[in-house]
């Protein structure tokens, strides 16, 4: 009986980790994402884009959480590339999510 037991669990994690790893799921960027408002066209831009934004000097260097709030949208294509979700599979977002994984977004 044990023996049925123990494969039983062995077969149910091998059918959890192949469907973890298979199964897709988009990463998105952390709310505390660095970006720059930039408050003239209410817009924010990555920074890795700034310099192609032509931007004001109404500037504010700030997270992405601040513009989803001041309901700012991405400055130009660049910005919307830039935050575009990852494609995933569960197990590799889950771990990004909890931060033992890097995400493209944090060494912005």
């Amino acid at each position: 009986m044990k023996k049925k037991t123990l494969i039983l669990v062995l077969v149910l994690i091998g059918i959890i980790l192949i469907a973890g790893f298979t199964i897709p799921k988009k990463t998105h960027p952390s709310a505390d994402t660095r970006i720059i408002l930039e408050h003239n066209k209410s817009t924010y831009i990555a920074p890795s884009c700034f310099e192609q934004s032509d931007p004001t000097n109404f500037l504010e260097d700030a997270e992405l959480q601040d513009a989803e709030d001041l309901n700012y949208e991405a400055n130009g294509a660049c910005t919307e590339d830039a935050f575009e979700s990852e494609q995933d599979s569960l197990v590799v977002s889950l771990l990004k999510d909890i931060g033992i994984l890097d995400k493209k977004w944090d060494n912005i």
